[in-house]
Formats: structure tokens, sequence, C-alpha cells
């Protein structure tokens, strides 16, 4: 059976794993094509080396990476440097790892803030499940401007090469 890994934090001020997992357990297949793994670590600089730990030690074939970056600047220099981590790890295990953060400053208001991690959360975890098992949807909606978190910002409505 395949394994999904979802690596979440301490750091954040909402439950995203919890999100995450109940998204993708609603997804068809769930218990009997895949299973899946969480890992919460203390903040989302740990959270490369939980995800490369989930791929190589627990066979997941996907991680989504859930945290939040604080306001402050040096919340923005380290969230950067957690980034950076996430993709060595991706390239380093030649997995996808989806980095999945909801910046602490997107809004102001805590219930807009609470939907955001709660939408964010979900979309990228139903991503993960789509680019194992029907990539075909992601492609179907490509140029769509397609957001995780907030509304969809929709296509230009320019077609390519016009």
């Amino acid at each position: 059976m395949d394994a999904i890994g979802v690596v979440d934090t301490m750091f954040a001020r909402y439950d995203m794993g919890a999100e995450a997992l109940d998204e993708l357990a609603q997804c068809p297949g769930y218990g009997t094509r895949f299973t899946v793994l969480r890992r919460t670590v203390p903040g989302f600089k740990d959270l490369a080396v939980a995800a490369k730990k989930l791929i190589e030690e627990e066979g997941c074939r996907i991680v989504v990476a859930l945290g939040m970056p604080g306001a402050q600047e040096v919340d923005k220099v380290c969230a950067h440097e957690a980034s950076t981590g996430i993709m060595t790890a991706q390239l380093m295990t030649n997995t996808p790892i989806l980095e999945v953060f909801v910046h602490e400053d997107e809004s102001d208001d805590p219930a807009t803030l609470a939907m955001v991690f709660k939408n964010r959360s979900r979309d990228h975890a139903r991503n993960a499940y789509l680019m194992l098992y029907e990539p075909e949807q992601l492609t179907a909606r490509a140029g769509q401007g397609i957001r995780q978190g907030f509304g969809d910002a929709g296509p230009l409505g320019v077609r390519p090469g016009h």
C-alpha cells in the first residue's frame, strides 16, 4: 500500500495537519490504496528532515509539509531557509514535497487567517493525492489561476501564443 506523508509543526497557530489528514481520508482509495503517516515537529525549519525521513524510512511517495512563518522579518528569512531545505530534500529523494506555508501576516483578521489555514492545508493535501493518482486533473486546471487558501484568481483570458 502506498503512503502519503503529512508533516506539520507545533509553532503554527492552527492544526494544519488535522485538516490535511481529514481531506486525504475523503480521497478515493484511502485505507485500501494508500495510507497517511503524520509527523509533527517543533517549527518549520524542522520540516525538511522529517519529510526526508518519511520518504526514506517510511516509504512515502509524496509528503505535504505544513508550516506557519511568523510576521517578523526574521521569520521571513527563516521561511526562506526552510523552503530551501524542503527543496533540497526533494532533490535528494527525487520525491515531491509540497511546501504549504501560511504566513501569519496574510491577514489581520483571525477568521480570514483560519480560513486560509484550512483551505490551503486541504487544497494541497488534495493536490498530493491528485499528483499520485489523478495527474490529469491537475493538467486540466493548468493556466486557470487556481489558488490554495484564498479564492481563485482566474485565468487571464488570453490564449498562449496570441
